[in-house]
């Protein structure tokens, strides 16, 4: 039997680098995007992998960078797409947050992500799973706090653009997974945040595995628990 295939938009470090190892390890072959050319960790587990990593590099707030990329990988079928992409610009109340960086956040977190999955549907096998990173800060339900005005709109506005594309593609046979990681001590979740990347990825893979195969649209943490919309 053939390898799994996935494709992990977003791997060069943190969260999206975990779910490469943690795919690799497990037998799958993988396809793992960095930004630039310069050299990340993604790079060293593809020389240790012995051919299981393959190393692309891709912008996704570049279309034709998606274009391209799509190009190059026509021939594969993959049976994960994971769109792993966020960026946030600090903590910074709606009427104070300048018109370019709402635009800058709002283009990386929401709109790449769903350029990328329109753009590579095709290639997922039919009864695949297509996953987006989301957040529970994108829920509008759970959102009693505040702060973070534009990352939480970022993810909000993604997990509308899924459930819009969902519905488009109602017909189709494939998984679609918006996931929460939980928060995560990285650049983005910060140094005190309860999770480790150790334990967050292990939930998140377990997490898809578990939902393969099944129809529709699910917005699950990394402990496979629902998360409120």
């Amino acid at each position: 039997m053939s390898a799994r295939t996935a494709l992990i938009v977003g791997a060069s470090r943190n969260l999206g680098l975990g779910l490469a190892t943690e795919y690799a390890q497990s037998g799958w072959d993988v396809i793992g995007t960095v930004r630039g050319s310069r050299r990340t960790a993604l790079h060293d587990l593809a020389e240790a992998s012995r051919g299981r990593v393959m190393v692309e590099s891709l912008d996704t707030t570049k279309p034709e960078q998606v274009t391209a990329l799509r190009e190059r990988l026509a021939r594969h079928t993959l049976d994960l797409l994971f769109v792993n992409a966020a960026i946030t610009r600090g903590d910074i109340p709606i009427g104070d947050v300048p018109e370019e960086m709402f635009a800058e956040v709002m283009v990386t977190n929401a709109l790449s992500p769903m350029r990328v999955v329109e753009s590579f549907r095709s290639l997922v096998a039919p009864t695949g799973t297509i996953g987006v990173m989301s957040s529970r800060q994108g829920s509008i339900s759970l959102n009693t706090n505040g702060g973070q005005d534009v990352y939480r709109a970022s993810k909000s506005a993604l997990n509308q653009l899924m459930r819009s594309y969902a519905a488009r593609y109602a017909d189709a046979a494939h998984t679609l997974l918006l996931i929460c990681p939980g928060h995560v001590r990285t650049e983005l979740g910060g140094p005190d945040a309860p999770l480790t990347i150790d334990q967050s990825v292990p939930g998140v893979v377990g997490t898809i595995d578990h939902h393969s195969g099944e129809l529709g649209l699910k917005f699950v943490n990394y402990e496979d628990q629902p998360v409120p919309w």
